[in-house]
């Protein structure tokens, strides 16, 4: 049975509006570093009353931005959601646990209630959704300016592989939904791999952006870092340093993304590369080509040579013309024409007398 407390007022409100927003994005987001909020109602990690928590060096009674769990395969794992009734009217709330995927742009989604709820992450197998039970304590009636507190598991079957299993609670009422991440850890070795792949630039100048897409090809969610180098056929051009990317990709998960490039040249023949990394060694490189041309001002030199070699070609023609009719340099004599003999010259005896 859930166990009820009087609600904390400060911030209840915001927080509801925020997740609101986030809600109307996604069919049920996941919670970020605040409560996730119901019309009149939030939902959020009991504060740092767990040994979890102590572990990970949570003071007692810190709020939780998130569930962390992690224990060997097999095991039972054990945690407590707070739903808090903000309203002046009673709510009934639904909880079940769900799957946690990567959007194709990064985002994080989790899956909808149903059947193929419990077939595993999008590109991994093994979602821990189907692996989360509230027991008796499913439905929840939450009576006006009151906090309930819910237990729930987390059981680990046998055999489970290593690594991150992302999931969420989810808290649902009259069909809106909201959720509440669970960062799961499997007990054994830890694989932090990922790949680059499908580099492409897609404009140019200063609206220049270099498309790519990640892939987690470990067993470990990666926040991966990128640094972009490039070199020019005429010269030196201006990549990007190292930054952290704005996304958290889980495993098996490919995410699609974008990266402004501002220093992209005007005219050049570039040679791009991409360097992704992330905490636990993980390390990839991409790479792409691509040429720039101001094709206006290209076009314009085209048909200037090509006006200016029609000139010279019609120069060279007229001269020859002009050449061939007025019968300039050795040619044949035209035909039938007589062409006069030359008279012998005058031989003369050289006898050595006078003339």
């Amino acid at each position: 049975m859930p166990v009820l407390h009087s609600p904390r007022r400060p911030g209840g409100l915001l927080l509801a509006t925020v997740a609101a927003a986030a809600a109307a994005v996604l069919p049920c987001a996941v919670a970020a570093p605040a409560a996730a909020a119901g019309p009149g109602w939030t939902a959020e990690p009991v504060a740092g009353s767990t040994p979890a928590a102590a572990k990970a060096g949570a003071r007692p009674y810190v709020a939780r931005p998130f569930f962390y769990l992690a224990g060997p395969s097999g095991t039972v794992l054990e945690d407590r959601l707070v739903l808090a009734n903000t309203s002046d009217q009673e709510h009934t709330i639904t909880l079940r646990g769900a799957d946690v995927y990567n959007t194709a742009d990064g985002a994080f989604a989790v899956r909808p209630a149903g059947p193929a709820a419990g077939g595993g992450s999008e590109g991994h197998a093994g979602g821990a959704g189907p692996w989360i039970s509230f027991g008796a304590g499913t439905t929840v009636k939450v009576p006006a300016h009151t906090r309930a507190v819910v237990p729930f598991t987390v059981t680990v079957p046998p055999g489970s592989p290593p690594g991150d299993h992302p999931a969420a609670v989810v808290a649902t009422e009259s069909g809106r939904e909201v959720g509440v991440r669970v960062h799961l850890r499997v007990g054994g070795p830890a694989l932090a791999a990922l790949t680059v792949e499908d580099v492409s630039v897609r404009g140019k100048g200063a609206t220049a952006r270099v498309a790519y897409t990640l892939v987690n090809r470990g067993n470990v969610a990666l926040a991966p870092e990128l640094a972009i180098s490039a070199g020019g056929t005429l010269g030196k051009v201006a990549g990007r340093s190292v930054r952290t990317l704005p996304v958290e990709v889980l495993p098996g998960q490919r995410v699609e993304l974008t990266e402004p490039w501002p220093g992209a040249p005007v005219f050049d023949r570039v040679a791009l590369t991409l360097t992704v990394t992330a905490p636990g060694g993980a390390r990839a490189t991409g790479s792409t080509s691509a040429w720039f041309v101001p094709w206006g001002i290209a076009g314009t030199t085209g048909l200037g040579l090509l006006g200016l070699g029609a000139v010279a070609a019609g120069a060279l023609l007229l001269v020859r013309k002009r050449r061939i009719r007025s019968g300039d340099g050795p040619g044949p004599a035209p035909h039938g024409s007589a062409v006069p003999e030359e008279s012998p010259a005058p031989e003369h005896e050289l006898t050595g007398a006078p003339r």
